[in-house]
């Protein structure tokens, strides 16, 4: 029983000083002279540059100076205003819209000097004969119907006409057809995949950056993003004379990515991997929309491209996080090649001095050894 209350007794006195000290409130801060540690001997000893001394007021650096401390970021990149008939639906327009590629000039041209003036003349002839016809041989005027079966000339001239008017759009047709499908060496390369119902751009040549493209809504939309229907958020962006192949696909059901200014038309379809291509040779920015159906929000996937200088569309790739092709890319070495730590076996020795560590400067107060070697940043002279 002596022995218990012995115990109980201290208890109470080792509980008393924290009583004491949770009814006194919270303990201060230390000072953060208290909270730096005493240097070691070693420390002590090392002789320090007059640059490495501290200066007085260095803690609290002025709001200039850390303004200049931050690191330098990527310039933002200035978005293109759209400009008025370029690129975009005109209203009340029927004729194709103004071309920005090569092929897409060469296009209209056979649409508006080959293919317009056939069918018109074909249709106005079609269109006299008619009437010729229902004049000419009404009942009125034939009550006795010709009993004529065929005439070889007219069968004649019914066959060769058409094969020659096939011809005449068949040549140009088919040149154009042909530089369509025979692109040259791609200066850039982008993937573009559809989805339900948003647009997504991949670009593996420059780090494999992607960006997620979607509509904006009314409200959120500015005259400089575009007009109605057509403006969203991520812009696809290339350099203006740059051959851009595009590998087309989807995630979800068929999509078509189709840029009216650029001749370019393409279908989405998962599960494949479809190539088109265009050379943009005007910047600005160039407007298009989802040209398959696709589902409830079909006419809600807009497109819209920045054609742009070189040194603008690397400045856009620096600010998206990507690289240049030939730029130095970050520290991430590929195992396969034989340069990457991973195959490439252990490294050389070093020379001995220089792998040898530096002799620690004894505690007693010594004075360094006198060496050869200049003294570097963080060294100094002994005074």
């Amino acid at each position: 029983m002596k022995l218990l209350k012995t115990f109980m007794m201290g208890l109470l006195m080792a509980g008393a000083p924290a009583a004491a000290l949770a009814q006194a409130g919270p303990v201060p801060a230390p000072a953060v002279a208290a909270a730096t540690p005493a240097p070691t001997v070693e420390a002590a000893k090392t002789p320090l540059s007059p640059t490495a001394a501290p200066t007085p007021g260095a803690t609290s650096a002025s709001p200039d100076a850390r303004e200049v401390a931050k690191p330098a970021t990527a310039p933002a990149y200035p978005k293109i205003a759209p400009s008025q008939d370029v690129g975009m639906p005109i209203p009340g327009g029927f004729e194709i819209q103004p071309q920005v590629t090569s092929i897409g000039t060469d296009a209209k041209w056979f649409h508006n000097v080959v293919l317009m003036p056939i069918i018109t003349i074909i249709s106005l002839f079609v269109l006299l004969l008619l009437v010729w016809v229902v004049f000419r041989y009404r009942a009125a005027a034939n009550p006795v119907p010709s009993k004529t079966s065929h005439n070889t000339l007219i069968e004649i001239v019914w066959t060769l006409a058409p094969v020659l008017i096939l011809l005449v759009i068949a040549v140009p047709s088919i040149q154009l057809l042909a530089r369509q499908y025979a692109p040259p060496k791609a200066d850039l390369t982008v993937k573009v995949i559809g989805n339900q119902w948003y647009w997504t751009y991949q670009y593996p040549d420059n780090g494999d950056f992607e960006l997620v493209s979607n509509m904006l809504k009314e409200g959120v939309r500015k005259p400089e993003d575009g007009p109605r229907l057509l403006a969203v958020d991520e812009r696809m962006v290339v350099p203006v004379g740059a051959v851009v192949k595009l590998i087309v696909t989807s995630n979800d059901v068929i999509h078509s990515f189709a840029v009216p200014a650029f001749w370019t038309k393409m279908d989405a379809v998962p599960g494949r991997l479809n190539e088109t291509w265009f050379k943009a040779d005007r910047p600005g920015v160039y407007y298009g929309q989802c040209s398959e159906l696709c589902g409830a929000r079909h006419g809600f996937m807009p497109i819209a491209v920045d054609v742009v200088s070189r040194p603008q569309f690397a400045a856009w790739v620096a600010s998206k996080g990507g690289t240049m092709p030939g730029a130095k890319p970050a520290d991430n070495p590929d195992a396969t090649k034989p340069t990457s730590p991973a195959v490439a076996g252990p490294a050389a020795p070093t020379k001995p001095e220089m792998a040898t560590p530096a002799p620690a400067i004894p505690a007693t107060g010594a004075a360094p050894a006198v060496t050869s070697q200049a003294a570097t940043a963080n060294q100094g002279s002994q005074p």
